[in-house]
């Protein structure tokens, strides 16, 4: 609500000066979606920019989420009123201050004039308006302000962009990642994934979700996005910031290319990530709900809505229970839409002619499942050495805990911390004998990091302290003191990103000194591949196999279902509880 006008002066960004209290108008150049911080508090940091080309960082609490800015996208018009000046780290930074209040206005030139905010009444003048407009031309062709919001039509591999999208389908897929199905009228060109979830799982109009299939992409979100994304309603419109494309590419020397884009939002808020729900009457919801409006789909055949054969299982239905629910042609349909999409023409052929063929040969059969091996999904994800062809089970969490009681509960040595390239603190355990906990923070040009963003090297720790501080660091690597070293133990992961849990060959690793960690220290995030080469540790990769008795009126086959590089994220590091993986058959 409008209130009678009043005179504010407002101060030009290369005006301000520590400790003042000032009203201010400027472009946003950059800006983090509300999240969750370390206390019960919502944070939200946002970068603006005004006429004086200086750029000042605002950082903003409120237990309230819907309380702070709204902001949507680079290129808003925000007005900040009773704006406290401080120094960090040498440069200005704004900070709310009592009576704070802040408006929001669309940056595009032909938006409507209509301010978010969460004040109950505000005071727009005539003048008001004429400086809104004067920064939306300001901003016109500022490099500044180059948005990287991309319609699907547009995206390529390897990008990292900003969508605003209509949500049309969600559902729960582990506790650390969540699936949206989400459309915005255009059509991908490439080939998109397709993630499996069980069908009551999944949220949304089933019709609807159907007819859109070959224009919806399917988004993972991970870690701290998953609360948000599980509150989001189906039908809403939302602004998705830092989404990576990253391609799939399964062909080696005897098949075809199988190359597909997978849509990741990753955790944490580097780079902005995050989800903002949009309102109706935003100008950007108007336009994508008009092109929306606009699309004509066609009918799909039900064989259309098939990616792949989930081979998820249950305690309560066996894989095999599950299998024999399928007539035998209904199975191989399933697999001819997934494995060998431009050979549906193949006739069946009967295994006893599979088995007196020569390799390498492809087929396609129709059989029943006799047995398989092992009756566990998750048991059928092993650790690969690439180099010396080994291959090992994946630790549970009891060997886990058991390992790290053995190797990693001895108290740090004092003469290992506190380094030129990592700072360390300690403390002690109450409720656990006494224990002595050490965490190494390791900088980044020579400075420290937030959580989110930061490498960190830990001692002393089980296996449960392991789990929760992986929630909010990036980056974890397990270690113990060696007199006045910290060195890595290979019998548990080298590294810990989340739910990702990096092993090293023990057998082909030559390792090296963690101060070999300072060469990545220009890099812009921790890179597992880049960390382990830098610590001169020889990645193990998972693979799943399983194997799997068929047969048919001709006779029995042995077969094998194996992929290399599981689609990351779908490991928690100890239990593998969704897979979406392609098929190859090595015959035996």
């Amino acid at each position: 609500m409008s209130v009678p006008a009043q005179n504010y002066i407002y101060t030009s960004l290369d005006q301000l000066k520590e400790g003042m209290v000032a009203n201010v108008y400027g472009v946003v150049a950059f800006f983090k979606p509300p999240y969750r911080s370390k206390g019960t508090d919502f944070c939200s940091i946002v970068t603006i920019v005004d006429q004086s080309n200086v750029k000042l960082k605002c950082t903003f609490f409120n237990g309230n989420p819907d309380a702070l800015p709204k902001i949507y996208k680079i290129g808003d018009i925000v007005r900040f009123h009773r704006l406290k000046v401080q120094k960090f780290n040498s440069d200005f930074q704004g900070i709310s201050s009592s009576g704070f209040s802040a408006l929001v206005f669309d940056g595009a030139i032909d938006a409507p004039l209509l301010p978010r905010t969460s004040s109950i009444s505000y005071s727009f003048t005539a003048e008001d308006q004429k400086t809104v407009e004067s920064l939306r031309d300001w901003q016109m062709g500022q490099q500044n302000f180059s948005e990287t919001r991309l319609k699907l039509s547009d995206i390529q591999q390897g990008q990292y962009f900003n969508l605003i999208c209509q949500l049309v389908g969600k559902a729960e897929v582990d506790n650390a990642s969540y699936l949206l199905k989400v459309w915005d009228g255009t059509t991908c060109a490439s080939i998109t994934w397709k993630v499996l979830v069980e069908d009551d799982a999944l949220e949304g109009d089933r019709t609807a979700i159907s007819r859109l299939q070959n224009i919806t992409i399917d988004i993972l979100v991970y870690d701290n996005h998953v609360e948000m994304a599980k509150s989001l309603k189906v039908g809403s419109c939302i602004a998705i910031q830092n989404v990576h494309a990253k391609l799939h590419n399964s062909a080696n020397d005897n098949e075809a290319p199988a190359s597909y884009l997978e849509f990741h939002l990753h955790g944490g808020t580097c780079y902005g990530r995050g989800i903002t729900v949009l309102p109706d009457d935003n100008y950007d919801v108007q336009e994508l709900k008009k092109v929306l409006d606009t699309v004509e789909l066609q009918e799909n055949h039900p064989l259309d809505s098939i990616s792949s054969l989930d081979l998820t299982t249950s305690s309560d239905c066996p894989l095999s229970q599950k299998l024999a629910a399928f007539d035998a042609p209904e199975i191989c349909q399933q697999l001819s839409v997934t494995v060998l999409p431009a050979h549906q023409q193949w006739q069946a052929t009967p295994l006893t002619t599979v088995i007196k063929s020569k390799a390498p040969q492809k087929f396609r059969i129709r059989a029943r499942l006799k047995s398989f091996q092992p009756h566990h999904l998750y048991q059928s994800v092993k650790l690969h050495c690439a180099k010396c062809n080994s291959l090992l089970d994946v630790p549970d969490e009891e060997e886990l805990n058991n390992i790290f009681q053995k190797t990693f509960n001895d108290d740090p040595i004092t003469s290992a911390q506190n380094t030129f390239w990592y700072q360390s603190a300690t403390w002690k355990t109450v409720c656990q004998g006494n224990r002595t906990v050490a965490i190494h923070f390791v900088k980044k040009h020579d400075v420290l990091q937030s959580p989110e963003d930061s490498l960190i090297l830990l001692e002393g720790v089980t296996f449960k302290e392991i789990c929760k501080l992986s929630r909010h660091f990036n980056s974890i690597i397990l270690v113990k003191s060696n007199h006045e070293h910290l060195e890595i133990d290979l019998s548990t992961p080298f590294l810990i990103q989340g739910n990702r849990w990096h092993y090293g060959c023990s057998k082909c690793s030559n390792l090296k000194s963690l101060e070999a960690l300072t060469s990545l220290s220009q890099e812009v995030d921790w890179n597992a591949k880049e960390i382990a080469k830098a610590l001169g540790i020889e990645p193990l990769m998972h693979l799943f196999v399983m194997h799997f008795i068929l047969q048919d009126e001709t006779g029995s086959l042995n077969a094998y279902l194996w992929k290399h590089s599981l689609i990351p994220n779908q490991l928690d590091g100890i239990y593998l509880r969704r897979l979406s993986f392609s098929l190859k058959l090595i015959l035996t």
